[in-house]
């Protein structure tokens, strides 16, 4: 990575936990502090950068981050954060460390980690709601979009679908349907959402945007499957091979290693052709593809 995308990166991730840590509430009892404890805890912040990116890519100053934006970003980040929170419970996958720490369950209990998740994703549609930059149809349209790529048509759906898939031989359409709703609805709405905040609504433009994340969100997928098959525990900072041992589908398992790192390629091409059609404003959306691709936890 160029040293403009690491300082971006790194810029949107501080701009992120500090939005985070605003939003959150500080009393003293055992909500609150799961909440922050599930929320600012570290992490990669990849929607939120989406968010930012997307902006940048369809803005007239790229430099100028407006408040729209920064609510977006702190939104689809607290879904993100509840998500986990909701997929480590033993009725989910069942795991014991995130982030490399007690996963929220194990650190409070399973009544206070369920809690946490539903207050977590209230609050992202709070944030939407305090947008007052953009006019009232265009932060409805946010709303929606956030709410279909989050819920029972988005990211739970995969989660059922996940869940379904436990200990039962999927084919490959299944398992890309599966992670395309899981994983690959909220990146892209993230790319999406943060281009309508600096005022993009041409459709075309848009399309390629839902077309990159759509390709990213798949990578980013494949590339934990090749990180759980070949990573270790305190580099990735959650326990590896739990899918194996539940007896999940992975595109490891399914393709092998080599063919699996063949897709996260073409995954990767993939996602630079659909912004063929945009300028340098968009470099910042080429970076994290390559970034998704190439990282290391």
């Amino acid at each position: 990575m160029t040293e403009a995308a690491v300082t971006f990166l790194s810029s949107c991730r501080e701009r992120t936990d500090t939005l985070l840590a605003q939003s959150l509430p500080d009393d003293a009892n055992p909500l609150a502090e799961a909440l922050r404890y599930s929320a600012l805890g570290g992490g990669k912040r990849i929607r939120p950068c989406l968010v930012y990116a997307g902006a940048a890519a369809c803005s007239s100053n790229p430099d100028i981050i407006t408040s729209g934006t920064d609510q977006v970003a702190c939104a689809v980040e607290l879904v993100h954060c509840y998500s986990l929170v909701h997929d480590d419970l033993p009725a989910m996958d069942d795991d014991e460390l995130r982030r490399g720490r007690p996963t929220c369950h194990i650190a409070f209990d399973e009544a206070t980690a369920i809690l946490a998740g539903d207050a977590l994703q209230a609050l992202a549609y709070e944030q939407l709601t305090l947008i007052d930059d953009i006019p009232a149809s265009q932060v409805v349209a946010l709303v929606a979009y956030l709410a279909r790529a989050s819920g029972a048509n988005g990211m739970v759906l995969g989660q059922v679908l996940d869940l379904a898939a436990t200990n039962r031989s999927v084919d490959l359409d299944y398992l890309e349907t599966m992670h395309h709703r899981k994983t690959g609805d909220l990146i892209s709405a993230s790319v999406v959402m943060g281009a309508m905040t600096s005022g993009c609504s041409d459709e075309s433009t848009l399309l390629a945007l839902e077309d990159y994340g759509r390709a990213i969100g798949l990578a980013f997928q494949v590339r934990d499957d090749i990180l759980d098959d070949q990573g270790d525990t305190a580099t990735l900072g959650k326990t590896t091979g739990s899918d194996a041992r539940q007896s999940k589908a992975t595109y490891t398992s399914l393709l092998g290693l080599e063919h699996a790192q063949t897709l996260l390629e073409e995954l990767r091409h993939q996602s630079l052709r659909a912004l063929h059609n945009l300028d340098e404003r968009a470099d910042h959306l080429r970076a994290i593809a390559n970034f998704i691709v190439e990282r290391e936890r």
